[in-house]
């Protein structure tokens, strides 16, 4: 497996909430409700994620709580690809 860069995630988040007309902001610390990034762009971006990676990525729900803002997605999908 090799495992994609914090800057590789991050292009791939700016992607997915491009396709829907938002702009990725410059700030990891910026909250996903306020920039529109929902549960449903957070699969797509995991799926992506696992697609290039060639691996499924393993996390269940309650982990997913516990993120509000960019840097949190990219702590956590780095986090899943170590594990």
């Amino acid at each position: 497996m090799t495992a994609l860069s914090r800057d590789a995630i991050r292009t791939m988040m700016a992607e997915v909430l491009q396709a829907q007309g938002k702009a990725m902001p410059v700030d990891d610390g910026a909250n996903l409700e306020q920039i529109g990034f929902r549960s449903l762009d957070f699969s797509e971006l995991a799926l992506r994620v696992e697609d290039e990676i060639g691996e499924e990525l393993n996390f269940d729900a309650p982990e997913l709580r516990q993120i509000a803002t960019i840097s949190d997605v990219l702590d956590f999908l780095e986090q899943l690809q170590a594990a």
